[in-house]
């Protein structure tokens, strides 16, 4: 078995690791509106939830050539954003949303992605998405040496698509989730298993 000591390992080089070794990640697709309404879209996959009470959802955004993106700019200037969830037939739109956009350029409409307003921001959500969560910023956390944030979000209303709901429970193989593994590489839902109680 391999040995790696962290201490030797250059920023690349971690990142590399951490995404081959941290799989398969869910992808928040965030939409955000800059300060003069341009809006933006772009899969962070170092995504989770980190409470419920109040329901709230984190991501990690590093910097590109020591500066913001669209999204983090967007974000940290507005305080609104939309996590829009994907299921399997947006890879490809996914991906191609991830390029490097001058902030001019608005990837909804390069990608001609189908949005709606939100009914409690002013940041429109992809409607053609079976789940969307609309967010304000509750606070943004620097971590390590690179430069990387990590938006934490308070959901102020989740969109739900008609027939993935059951008792307050998401059906997850009706979601049919797309995740994200290491480089260019995603993941589709496979065989479903249930543990048996212990």
């Amino acid at each position: 078995m391999a040995k790696i000591y962290a201490r030797d390992l250059d920023n690349s080089s971690a990142y590399t690791l951490l995404t081959g070794v941290v799989v398969p990640r869910p992808i928040a697709w965030i939409s955000t509106q800059s300060s003069v309404g341009k809006s933006n879209i772009a899969p962070f996959s170092c995504f989770t939830f980190v409470s419920s009470d109040p329901p709230m959802i984190g991501f990690n955004c590093g910097l590109r050539d020591g500066a913001r993106k669209d999204t983090a700019r967007n974000i940290a200037e507005t305080g609104e954003f939309v996590v829009n969830i994907v299921d399997d037939g947006f890879l490809e739109k996914v991906h191609q949303s991830a390029a490097d956009y001058s902030a001019d350029v608005s990837e909804l409409d390069v990608l001609e992605l189908d949005r709606a307003p939100s009914d409690t921001i002013a940041v429109p959500r992809v409607i053609s998405c079976p789940i969307n969560l609309e967010c304000t910023l509750d606070q943004i956390v620097k971590f390590g040496h690179s430069g990387s944030e990590f938006f934490v979000g308070e959901i102020k209303l989740f969109h739900v698509r008609d027939g993935l709901l059951a008792d307050g429970k998401v059906d997850s193989e009706s979601l049919r989730p797309l995740g994200r593994l290491a480089g260019p590489v995603y993941g589709k839902l496979g065989e479903v298993v249930r543990a048996t109680k212990t």
